[in-house]
């Protein structure tokens, strides 16, 4: 496979560049991390920025080149990351536009790419975190609509987002992988509570959703009924195959960093410090071949990425814990405190190993879809 990049692709990236350069002296200042409604203004004004000069869809549409250069040189100029867009460019989106009907795909694209509606992730509950096949929130039918009932935990952006994309059970009878089906559900619709949850690092970034006999059209379901657990492995898919390439780049930025504070505060002495930086260099640049080589796979495959997704994420969500215990190694005493470069980012890093599936799931799809070894029981 050849993952070297055309002239038209550096032709691409020097436009891309130039775009840049020009466009965020004009950006606004960012809000805090804790004004959400802020941040959402934001987010959505960086995309319609994105979309007006025709880089909107390059998650979806362009050739996997061009969204690793896309990927690269953002990141590397310091521009807004998706933030509240995150769900809905890198997990709903993606989903609908392979799952989706064509007035589903009319109806909830359009709108993403545009920076006009943030979507939310209603995955995960209280007791069917890491085992999200043994959700519990229900729904039943009601003429046209689903009726649903019950809870979402750590649900991404709930408090600023237009949808949400919801699993529920909708056949209590079945095995419990083949009862469920995946909503879109307006988050304005009446018997919907959402609770803010702060997290150890500070925002409020995640929520807690209770659904008190919600109605939801018929027409809002994504797949058919009973279907939803093969579509939450496109949604995942995504989430573990693509959806972290843009913080590979950032990764390797901040262990440049590392290296330019260590070298200041007299760390970079220590033989010990100097190869782990090494070590995690060359761990980045492997996982930055890996994405590379998922999204080529991804594409050749119709755009959805396949188990090489678990092999990224495994080792990318340990890499990641490990560079900001590295940066605390860096700071010394200074790591304790939260408005230091780095010390939120340890705290988030924590969670890597559970989103998007545990690292304990990673290894069983690996073990089951890619070493072809029998399932546990």
């Amino acid at each position: 496979m050849d993952l070297s990049y055309t002239p038209e692709e550096e032709e691409f990236r020097a436009r891309l560049r130039e775009w840049l350069a020009r466009t965020l002296p004009a950006l606004p200042p960012r809000p805090s991390p804790d004004d959400w409604p802020g941040r959402r203004t934001y987010d959505l004004g960086w995309q319609r920025r994105l979309y007006d000069a025709g880089y909107a869809g390059v998650h979806w549409d362009a050739t996997p080149s061009v969204r690793l250069i896309f990927l690269e040189e953002t990141e590397r100029a310091g521009a807004p990351y998706v933030g509240a867009n995150f769900v809905g460019l890198l997990h709903a989106g993606p989903t609908i536009a392979a799952e989706g009907t064509d007035a589903q795909r009319a109806r909830w694209l359009p709108p993403i790419l545009r920076g006009e509606e943030v979507w939310c992730q209603g995955f995960s509950e209280p007791e069917a975190g890491s085992d999200l096949a043994a959700l519990r929130t229900r729904a039943w039918r009601d003429g046209d609509d689903y009726v649903v009932a019950g809870s979402k935990i750590w649900t991404s952006h709930a408090e600023v987002a237009d949808w949400c994309e919801l699993l529920v059970r909708t056949g209590p009878a079945a095995p419990k992988h083949r009862g469920i089906t995946w909503l879109a559900l307006p988050m304005d619709a009446p018997g919907i509570t959402v609770r803010p949850l702060r997290t150890l690092a500070g925002p409020a970034e995640f929520a807690e959703v209770f659904l008190d006999e919600v109605r939801v059209p018929l027409a809002n379901r994504v797949g058919d009924e009973n279907d939803g657990w093969r579509v939450t492995m496109v949604t995942l898919s995504f989430e573990r195959g693509t959806a972290f390439a843009g913080e590979v780049v950032a990764c390797r930025r901040v262990l440049a960093e590392l290296a330019v504070e260590a070298r200041k505060n007299g760390r970079w002495d220590d033989p010990a410090l100097r190869r782990r930086l090494g070590r995690l260099n060359a761990e980045f640049r492997a996982l930055w071949r890996l994405t590379q080589w998922n999204v080529s796979a991804a594409q050749a495959s119709g755009g959805v990425p396949g188990a090489g997704g678990s092999v990224f994420k495994l080792r990318y969500s340990h890499a990641r814990q490990e560079l900001y215990d590295t940066a605390a190694e860096v700071l010394g005493p200074d790591c304790l405190d939260l408005d230091r470069p780095w010390t939120p980012d340890r705290l988030s890093a924590l969670a890597y190993t559970i989103a998007a599936g545990t690292s304990q799931v990673q290894h069983s799809i690996i073990a089951e879809r890619i070493l072809g070894l029998p399932k546990g029981r």
